[in-house]
């Protein structure tokens, strides 16, 4: 504990004394005792204190050496030999107490006979329970003549008393990992030790002789004084989660005695690596999860006894330079998730003493190097999502000491490598989001010692191999979302260990034997989406009484009247979705420690039964009955009874209720697709957690409460559309408002827009189609910097959408909707300069959709927009999705030239407005148009040819017009029929009734005699020729479409509407 280097005249003492203090303690009590016995007052103290606690075991799990050390304490016996106590030989009095894991259990009060005893040099009460304490004692300042004092592990929480910096001889003072957990319904809290910046400085100052300084979750929150430098004999600091902020003084590295440095976890401190010294002493430092920044320093070689370094979940950049590997004493390497870059220094395999290493999530590039193969007393190696593009490389078969391999989330291809079966320490194998192909083979049997193999979201084939689930030591087998097939063969598994079994996302095909019952240690168990062959039989895992968490939706599942008893599994996760369930099962009526319960679609008709109000009442968070027939409550409860509910789902019912009143910790409320009657209850806006709340598509009446956008610092998405809603929007939008999403389409309100919308400036999504508002175009939305989506359609809403005298700009806007208005104006050239999402084409792939509507993957976005001819609602909303409809106004003028710049446009629609000019050809270079509506203008010339190269489009609408001339030919245009073009008496064309005369050829069509094929050319050839392209053209354009189509059905869930 101590370093026994050369010491200060000022520290003999001191030294002397502890080495005195630790000797004598390593000698037999009855030696001690031999000496001097204890005094009188002393022993009489010591049998207080053990009268204060009762006994408890707390750690009988962690500490096998634990044991009620006051239990031997005889009041007719010397204390000097008491088990734990230390007496001073010259004297008999106390100076030395050890009731670390005694099983203490109770308060340490003020008053405690702890405190008389005033020669204590040496305290430790790591590891009790002293949790009904409020705080640490300021008595503990009494204690002056301590050099050490260890109260961690003990339950002790509220304010650390400033007396504590009294303790100005303290060599030692650990206080860490002290905090009180408590329970409210199924969630737990912490309350911690809090030390005031005063009282930290305080402490800093007065101990000046502290060597070992350990405060980990200790919540401090603030930054740390500077004067922690001033140190000088410091050798150990512990600092990690302790909620520290600022910046860390750096001339902490650089004290010339520290050896150890754990500043992990404080996510708002920020710092830098420092030019280290040369022959530091530093040999343990942990950065993990703060906000370090900067490259990785070149000094750091000179830490030659560095045997720790964890740099994880921090800001560094840059690439590893290659004297990391002269780094000779290191054994424990962790650097994930930071932003380094380049090539793995080979280098690394210079570190023979590494048993930990792991580079995971960053932006390494190029292969691993073979010097890997070197570390050969590698216990643990992760290098997960760096995406090498090879298979599992075969050198590191040289890594025989290995116990853990995760290479989870690369591009590693082939068959499983049947080597790794050969290292035979391998505890744990993660292989998950790889490419690996084939059979899982039945060689991973002779690892004697595999504990966890995780194989999932790769392209496994074949059936499962029996004897896996027959290893003696597998305790979590995880293999969903393969291809694997059945049979499944569950055969002497008695005895198996296997906790965890996660099958689900295959195409097992087959039955569940009986037999899976014998995994009596069964816990978890994923089978959902497995295309189980006929009915499963829900029975079965109601055998397995450990079970916990079960998932069978995807499944058709029997459930047969069970006995509901206490013999049944208690659960917490159960997914019965899409499970063909004709009722509610009756075995739910004894399930009170469910968190999670999802019954949606299935075919649950009726009333929700009085019961399954009961159902996981004190711990239920998630709840999902959608997809069902239900109609009512059978008796509907006051308020919803679950205390702990956060995300609760009813949608697409047919409940006929009134809005019911959620339970106060309701997070996400989803009730969209019912008939839900009345108004919106005032009670909701107590609901003061609440950030989703959906109830679209009912008959629900009355105003808007105004209490509920009070709630919008929390309030993220307010989806109300399609109801009967009244009255004016709430005027009042409160500053710090979160809404992401407000969607109020088709109801019956009326009014303006309230300006202090401009409050919420996360908006994205702003909905109020289909009302009865009256304004001029807000202009002000400009203020709101994040809006992607714009319907105001179809209200009162009059006058231009263009001010030259505002700059409008709305650069993330992707979808404009201000059809069935009365707008009116030119539209100039300049107004869609700023439109920067429309702008440009991402080119993003397609077939890793992204949607819009928040960081909630439960709830997206969705709009209804038309597009190509029909009203589609899409149910979620991909971020390419681009749309401008500015139909069914008074627009007049010119189609302005820069539309041709919106590169990235799918849906464009002008009809039905005033427009008289021709048609841009610059419309030819929107390369992503899919549908095209200019109908029911006053549109004259011809056609662009430009526009045959829009090989996207599907849509094209001209009628109504008084276009002129040839159709154009070739590309799309060879789809389209009459329909799009009717209503322009001057065009002619194969798609019309009025054919084009000689003099009207379609250009692409005319031929050029002076063609280098030469005068043979006949008219045969040309008839061949054009017989060919309108085949080909067809087909491309079926192509095009059909395959576009299912893209877009497939990755919006696009509703049509005819």
């Amino acid at each position: 504990m101590f370093s026994m280097g050369k010491m200060n005249d000022q520290y003999l003492p001191l030294f002397l004394a502890s080495c005195f203090f630790f000797i004598s303690h390593s000698q037999t009590s009855s030696n001690t005792s031999s000496q001097h016995h204890c005094l009188p007052d002393q022993s009489a103290h010591l049998l207080q204190l053990r009268q204060e606690f009762v006994e408890k075991r707390m750690y009988s799990d962690y500490y096998n050496d634990s044991y009620p050390k006051m239990k031997s304490w005889k009041a007719d016996s010397d204390c000097c030999s008491w088990d734990g106590v230390t007496c001073d030989t010259q004297n008999g009095e106390v100076i030395g107490l050890d009731l670390s894991n005694s099983w203490l259990y109770g308060p340490l009060n003020s008053n405690s006979s702890l405190f008389s005893l005033r020669h204590l040099r040496k305290l430790n009460l790591d590891s009790n329970n002293f949790s009904s304490s409020s705080t640490i004692p300021s008595e503990f300042g009494q204690l002056v003549r301590l050099t050490y004092l260890n109260l961690s592990y003990s339950f002790l929480h509220g304010r650390i008393p400033s007396e504590i910096s009294w303790l100005s001889n303290l060599v030692s003072l650990d206080l860490s990992n002290n905090y009180f957990e408590y329970f409210v319904g199924g969630d737990f809290y912490y309350k911690l030790l809090d030390l005031r910046r005063i009282h930290l400085e305080a402490l800093v100052q007065n101990m000046t002789y502290l060597r070992e300084l350990h405060l980990g979750k200790v919540n401090i929150s603030s930054s740390l004084p500077q004067s922690l430098a001033n140190l000088s004999s410091l050798t150990s600091l512990t600092l990690f989660d302790c909620n520290l902020q600022g910046k860390f003084p750096s001339n902490i590295f650089l004290l010339p005695k520290i050896q150890a440095i754990d500043l992990s976890h404080n996510y708002e401190l920020i710092g830098f690596l420092p030019k280290f010294l040369y022959r530091s002493s530093l040999k343990k430092l942990h950065l993990r999860a703060t906000n370090f920044s900067g490259e990785f320093p070149n000094s750091m070689v000179n830490l030659g006894s560095l045997n720790v370094l964890d740099l994880s979940e921090t800001n560094l950049f840059g690439e590893l330079p290659n004297s990391i590997g002269n780094l000779k004493s290191l054994n424990y390497l962790d650097l994930d998730s930071n932003n380094f870059s380049g090539a793995i220094p080979p280098s690394i395999g210079n570190l023979s003493q590494l048993t930990h290493l792991c580079l995971s999530y960053n932006n390494f590039h190029g292969q691993l190097p073979s010097t890997f193969g070197n570390l050969a007393k590698l216990s643990s190696l992760e290098l997960d999502n760096i995406l090498f593009n090879q298979e599992v490389p075969s050198f590191l078969r040289n890594l025989t000491q290995l116990e853990q391999l995760s290479l989870s989330n690369n591009k590693f291809g082939g068959i499983f490598p049947i080597w790794l079966t050969n290292i035979t320490k391998l505890s744990f194998i993660y292989l998950s989001r790889n490419q690996l192909k084939g059979p899982i083979p039945s060689e991973i049997s002779r690892l004697p010692n595999l504990f966890a193999l995780r194989l999932s979201q790769n392209s496994l084939t074949e059936a499962i191999p029996s004897n896996l689930f027959t290893i003696p030591s597998l305790s979590i087998l995880v293999l969903d979302q393969n291809q694997l097939t059945g049979p499944l063969k569950f055969q002497n598994i008695s005895s198996s260990p296997l906790s965890e079994l996660i099958l689900s996302e295959n195409k097992l095909n087959a039955s569940i034997p009986r037999s899976i019952a014998n995994f009596t240690k069964l816990q978890v168990l994923h089978l959902s989406s497995t295309n189980l062959k006929g009915k499963v039989d829900l029975n079965i895992f109601l055998e397995l009484k450990e079970l916990r968490e079960l998932r069978l939706s995807g499944n058709k599942v029997f459930v047969s009247k069970a006995n509901i008893n206490s013999t049944l599994p208690k659960f917490s996760d159960l997914r019965l979705s899409s499970c063909n369930l004709p009722e509610f099962p009756d075995f739910l009526k004894a399930q009170n420690e469910l968190r999670i319960l999802d019954l949606s679609n299935n075919n649950i008709k009726g009333k929700i039964p009085n019961w399954f109000w009961n159902v996981g009442k004190e711990t239920l968070i998630f709840l999902n009955l959608s997809f069902n027939l239900l109609s009512e409550f059978e008796q509907p409860p006051l308020v919803l009874p679950w205390k702990n509910m956060q995300t609760l789902d009813l949608s697409s019912n047919m409940l006929q209720e009134s809005f019911p009143i959620l339970p106060l910790s309701t997070i996400y409320f989803f009730a969209s697709k019912n008939n839900l009657t009345g108004g919106i209850p005032p009670m909701i806006c107590k609901v003061r957690a609440l950030q989703i709340l959906d109830v679209s598509n009912n008959q629900l009446i009355g105003q808007i409460p105004q209490c509920l956008l009070n709630l919008s610092k929390s309030l993220e998405v307010l989806v109300m559309r399609n109801n009967h809603f009244q009255g004016n929007l709430p005027e009042m939008f409160i500053n710090g408002c979160s809404l992401k999403t407000l969607d109020l389409n088709h109801n019956q309100i009326q009014g303006q827009i309230p300006r202090s919308l401009v409050e919420c400036q996360m908006l994205d999504d702003l909905n109020l189609g289909n009302n009865k508002l009256n304004d001029t175009f807000p202009f002000w939305l400009v203020s709101l910097p994040e809006l992607k989506i714009l319907v105001l359609r179809a209200n009162g809403f009059y006058g231009p959408i263009w001010d030259p005298h505002i700059n409008f700009s709305l650069s993330k806007l992707h979808v404009i909707d201000l059809s069935h208005n009365n707008f009116s104006g030119k539209l100039p050239s300049e107004y869609f300069q700023n439109w920067s999402a429309i702008l440009q084409f991402t080119g993003k792939d397609k077939s890793q959709p992204r949607y819009m509507g928040g960081d909630s993957s439960y709830y997206k976005d969705s709009v209804t927009i038309v597009s190509k001819g029909q009203e589609m609602e899409l149910v979620k909303i991909l971020t390419i999705f681009t749309a401008i409809d500015l139909s069914n106004n008074s627009f007049y003028g010119e189609i302005p030239n820069s539309v041709g710049n919106l590169k990235a446009l799918i849906v464009l629609n002008l009809s039905g407005n005033n427009f008289t000019s021709h048609i841009p050809s610059s419309l030819g270079n929107l390369s992503e148009l899919e549908s095209l509506d200019l109908s029911r203008n006053n549109l004259f010339g011809e056609i662009p040819q430009q526009l045959t190269s829009l090989t996207f489009l599907e849509y094209l609408n001209l009628s109504q017009n008084q276009l002129t001339g040839p159709i154009p030919q070739g590309g799309q245009f060879l789809t389209f029929q009459g329909s799009s073009f009717e209503g322009n008496s001057g065009l002619c064309g194969f798609q019309l009734s009025k054919k084009c005369g000689n003099n009207e050829i379609p250009p692409t069509s005319k031929m050029k005699h002076e063609s280098s094929l030469g005068e043979g050319f006949g008219w045969k050839v040309v008839v061949i020729g054009y017989a060919c392209g309108l085949v080909i053209g067809l087909l491309t354009g079926h192509v095009v479409t059909s395959r576009r189509m299912d893209w877009i059905v497939r990755n919006f869930g696009v509703n049509l509407r005819r």
